[in-house]
């Protein structure tokens, strides 16, 4: 019996119900019949930035409206290239037939992975996280690639979130703090120009259970990915230690497994280069919270208090 519910597929059934037929058509080609379980068929993300679902072992994705097509592909291609395969979880073909595109939004398909479990903070892959991000900062460009790939994307989406702060949150209380906060951060340095993820948080990770379900950590999420400062990568979790947020213990796994593994983005002192890529990353972060608290009419969380504290702190300290 087939178990998926009928959707609407055509050209005016909403996005996200097309995407889900989408996934149900590349995950039983030739109309074989769906015998998947419910707990594996559903939406996974829907967010501006983009929309995610799964249907039994492969997962489907609508990228955000207005990715650039040409640097789309290169990172597709980045991650399904054998000299990143030990970094980033591959792509799938596309489906045929099938879109490329939804809605002038790229269309992409991946084999699913188990996340890190957010109910089990004491079990977070911190050290196979840093080694995998050592391991895709000591990556070449593959030959032919390098003069092709785009920027990664950190630095710019730390200014569009203050931009999107500014035209959302412009009363609120906390925004002349974080703006102060903002303007300690000096450009981003064009110095360095290696592979890096752009966007690298603990819900990029997931198990790649091709080979069984204790199969290795990936990366995934290649809209960010691109050449610059390695050290952004490891800003966010910087940023989460700085404020508080992040046990020291965690950290100290965390950056040592890095630097075991030879990665390049820090030297004797980390903070050398982790200081104004963290900063950066704590403005955006509670730029982000200012004005998602203000479009859903909500007073600031705790954690969204603490970096909103935090860029106080930051802006009374000049980075020059």
């Amino acid at each position: 019996m087939d178990s998926a519910p009928r959707t609407p597929s055509g050209p005016t059934a909403p996005p996200l119900l097309r995407l889900t037929a989408l996934a149900h058509a590349a995950a039983h080609p030739a109309d074989d019949p769906c015998r998947c379980a419910s707990g594996l068929v559903g939406v996974l993300a829907d967010r501006d930035d983009g929309t995610v679902v799964r249907h039994g072992g492969l997962v489907a994705k609508a990228h955000a409206p207005g990715t650039d097509p040409e640097a789309h592909r290169v990172r597709l291609a980045l991650a399904a290239h054998p000299e990143v395969g030990g970094v980033f979880l591959p792509p799938l073909p596309p489906a045929r037939p099938g879109p490329d595109a939804l809605d002038d939004r790229p269309v992409t398909l991946w084999p699913y992975g188990p996340p890190v479990a957010p109910e089990d903070p004491d079990a977070a892959p911190w050290e196979e996280a840093a080694r995998l991000l050592a391991l895709l900062h000591r990556t070449p460009p593959p030959p032919g690639r390098a003069g092709r790939l785009p920027d990664m994307r950190a630095p710019a989406k730390a200014a569009l979130a203050v931009d999107r702060m500014r035209r959302t949150a412009p009363d609120h209380p906390a925004t002349a703090t974080v703006l102060d906060a903002w303007r300690t951060v000096p450009e981003a340095s064009a110095a360095y120009r290696l592979l890096c993820h752009g966007d690298f948080h603990l819900g990029q990770l997931v198990r790649d259970t091709r080979s069984g379900p204790q199969g290795p950590w990936r990366l995934i999420d290649i809209d960010d990915l691109g050449l610059g400062d390695p050290a952004w990568d490891l800003a966010r979790p910087a940023a989460w230690f700085a404020a508080g947020l992040l046990p020291p213990e965690v950290w100290s796994r965390f950056l040592g497994a890095y630097q075991e593994a030879g990665g390049p983005a820090v030297g004797a002192d980390p903070w050398d280069r982790l200081d104004v890529p963290a900063r950066a990353l704590t403005v955006q972060t509670a730029a982000l919270a200012l004005a998602k608290s203000t479009a859903e009419r909500r007073p600031l969380d705790e954690v969204e208090e603490v970096m909103i504290d935090t860029c106080a702190r930051i802006s009374g300290h000049r980075t020059g």
